[in-house]
């Protein structure tokens, strides 16, 4: 059982959410004012629960009514189409953080343009490389930074960053007065991080807090692998100094109510734990994988080997982060 503060059992959970609320912070020295508690839009989309645009909406809206202000996404989780729905008419109200792999200058202005059209917005709040490992590739996509940094003195993009596995990626960004924002994987058991330790990343966070860098984590219940200690492992993220606000991924309403109690320190009922308890994910690879190899190569905790020439993931490493359903050309491999 999830060491949580319950609340009644079975008291409508409607009529509770009038009385939540969130703490809000700025990011850094961004001057960009986001809710503790980030919306990720990856499990709603194509490489997990892959709900229709209007579903997802359905979702994020949600989490909108709670008090939460922050949605991350990235050109690869194929969710802008959702969130567009879910913020039309409240776009000022929203912070919208997004991600691309492009390095170059053409590419990034394609991503970008790409994110605006989908979002039905003229500008993004935080527009990030994904997947940065250290200084060297960060200095090798330095021509889509640079573009970034063109399209920010326009007002395109508020706020340019990283996101990163690694305790060098952080600790390369800090040194970076260019960038202003670091999106870390950074949970209490240190899974994931693929160089260091959890105290080896809790320092590199500081660091670059000190030098001004806006910080959200990622992966703070390591793909849902904490389901027994969520609040503890949020407790911990949240009182990490240097951490502004950590990005969570939600498919559900009732997931939703559940992040938003438990970051905002509320009871949680029996009821409602029980809603989002029953809903455990796992990865699934169909029986007619070719064991080509891709998967593998692409996932970033080497979660994935091959193995009587299939693909087999190990439960206990695997982030649930869905790269490897993006990089599979049979499509045999979901989050379920």
């Amino acid at each position: 059982m999830a060491n949580f503060n319950k609340g009644s059992r079975g008291k409508p959970l409607e009529k509770e959410r009038k009385k939540l609320f969130l703490e809000y912070t700025f990011l850094g020295q961004t001057g960009i004012k986001v809710s503790r508690l980030c919306f990720g839009a990856l499990t709603i989309g194509p490489l997990q629960a892959n709900l229709p645009p209007s579903a997802g909406a359905k979702v994020i809206k949600a989490a909108l009514e709670m008090g939460v202000n922050f949605i991350d996404t990235a050109e690869l989780y194929g969710t802008y189409p959702h969130i567009a729905q879910a913020i039309r008419g409240s776009r000022d109200q929203v912070v919208i953080a997004s991600k691309s792999y492009a390095y170059t200058r053409e590419g990034m202005a394609e991503s970008l343009a790409n994110a605006c059209r989908e979002l039905g917005t003229d500008y993004i709040d935080i527009f990030m490389l994904h997947e940065q490992e250290s200084e060297l590739t960060i200095r090798g996509h330095w021509e889509a930074v640079e573009y970034l940094l063109e399209a920010k003195e326009k007002g395109l993009v508020r706020a340019v960053g990283i996101s990163t596995h690694a305790v060098r990626g952080v600790l390369a960004a800090a040194e970076f007065p260019e960038l202003d924002v670091i999106h870390p994987l950074y949970n209490i058991r240190g899974l994931g991080i693929l160089d260091g330790t959890r105290e080896e990343m809790r320092e590199a966070i500081g660091r670059a807090a000190r030098s001004g860098k806006g910080i959200y984590a990622m992966k703070p219940l390591g793909g849902g692998n904490f389901r027994d200690n969520v609040q503890e492992a949020f407790t911990y993220i949240l009182q990490t100094p240097g951490v502004d606000a950590v990005a969570v991924g939600m498919q559900t309403t009732h997931e939703v109510e559940l992040n938003v109690r438990l970051v905002s320190g509320m009871p949680v009922s029996e009821e409602l734990y029980q809603k989002v308890s029953s809903q455990s994910r796992r990865l699934h690879i169909d029986d007619w994988c070719q064991g080509c190899g891709s998967c593998v190569e692409k996932c970033p905790q080497g979660a994935l080997e091959l193995r009587g020439g299939k693909a087999v993931v190990r439960q206990e490493e695997c982030l649930l982060c869905g790269y490897c359903a993006a990089a599979c050309p049979e499509f045999v491999i979901k989050v379920v």
